[in-house]
Order: structure tokens, then sequence, then C-alpha cells
């Protein structure tokens, strides 16, 4: 009987102290290490890939933002801002369902097919916006023009890029809206433009929060 109290004792004393080992060394330990070369050598990724301006953060280059006026009384979406680049369409999921609206708190797709009439819609409704409010006095743009990525929301509905095309496509607008000639804004756009990554993978792209951070830079000292 003795011999077995003690067993059991000698048992439960190593299963402590197994216990107790294992918390220091994968619950303390692990994620210490772990954070620490994060920090050291990918610091900007392990802090969410944050982008500043102004000496304060204001967003992230993973997660597109919208650039959109105040919502009016009797609105049930706002109307883009146009002195801004604009983004893709954010609505992945649909108005009628858990729509992000790059609110974060969901992200998806429409998952309709390329026939589905609703999205074929959406995509004719988006085409003829991108038209109309990228067409100034001086310049007209053609259906033909627009890119599929002005037009269409990514697979998370949270894409912070764009094709050089549609950041092109949008260059007469933004100068027009700030008072700058196109030569100017269009330089901003080639300096903000990223080739594929490697050299093979993905395709040449724009973030949109970091072209409008130097879009706003140049209009302060223009």
């Amino acid at each position: 009987m003795n011999n077995s109290v003690t067993n059991t004792a000698r048992l439960v004393g190593a299963g402590l102290r197994a216990l107790l080992v294992l918390t220091l060394v994968t619950g303390v330990l692990y994620p210490l290490v772990v954070t620490g070369i994060a920090q050291g050598l990918f610091h900007d990724q392990a802090n969410g890939s944050e982008i500043k301006a102004d000496g304060k953060v204001v967003g992230s280059s993973l997660i597109g933002q919208a650039y959109n006026l105040p919502l009016k009384e009797g609105q049930e979406t706002p109307a883009p801002d146009l002195k801004w680049f604009q983004g893709r369409p954010q609505n992945g999921l649909g108005t009628n369902s858990v729509n992000t609206q790059y609110k974060l708190i969901l992200s998806g797709a429409t998952n309709r097919s390329g026939d589905n009439e609703e999205l074929i819609q959406w995509v004719k409704d988006a085409k003829a916006a991108v038209v109309k409010d990228n067409s100034t006095g001086t310049y007209k743009v053609k259906p033909s023009q627009v890119p599929a990525d002005a037009v269409t929301s990514s697979g998370s509905g949270l894409d912070p890029d764009i094709s050089p095309q549609y950041a092109d496509l949008q260059v007469h607008r933004v100068a027009e809206k700030n008072g700058l000639s196109t030569a100017e804004v269009r330089k901003l756009v080639d300096e903000h433009t990223e080739g594929r990554t490697l050299g093979f993978m993905g395709e040449p792209r724009v973030n949109v929060l970091e072209l409008n951070i130097a879009l706003k830079e140049l209009t302060a000292t223009s």
C-alpha cells in the first residue's frame, strides 16, 4: 500500500515537473525567441507592414482602404472622393450579405460564376462609373481602356494594389482635381509601380495607399 502511494506521488510529481517545463519552454521561451527573431530580422512584417505618414500609422501595405466622401443624408453608400486614386471595388461579398467594405470584419469574394446576371450587372455599372468619373474636359476614357481590376473585387475583397493600367487611367482626373499636371501625376505612378516578385511571380502593381500619400505630399508642395 505504501509503495503504491509512493509511486503515485512520484508520477504526479513527474507530471507536474513536465507540465512546468513544457509550459516554460513552449509557452514562454519559444514565443519570446520567435518574437525576438521576427522583430530583429523582419521588423516591418512582424508589426503588420505598417505605413506611416506625418509621423503616425495610417494603414498597412497589405490592406486596402476606401477613399470616399462623407456619407450624405439619404445615401446608402458614400461617393468616391475623386481627388484621390481609387482602389478596386469593395463589394467582395455583395451588398446584401456580410460585405467587408474594408472594415476588416470578414473577407471574401462574390463566389458568383462568370455568367451570373447580378455579377454581370455589377461589372457593367462599375465600368460605366469608371468611364464617367475618370473622363475630364480634355480627356475621355473609352470603355475598352477599363482594366478588369477596376470593375471587380479581389478574392479577399481587401486588395491594397491596383494594376498600372488602372492607375494610369486615373491620372488625368487626379491631376485636374488637384491642380497638377498630368506629367507630375504620371511620374508618381511610375515611381510607385512595383514589378513582378522575383521578376516572374504575380503582376506589376501599384499600392494605392502609398501612392495617395505621395500625392498628398506633392499637392502640399505645389
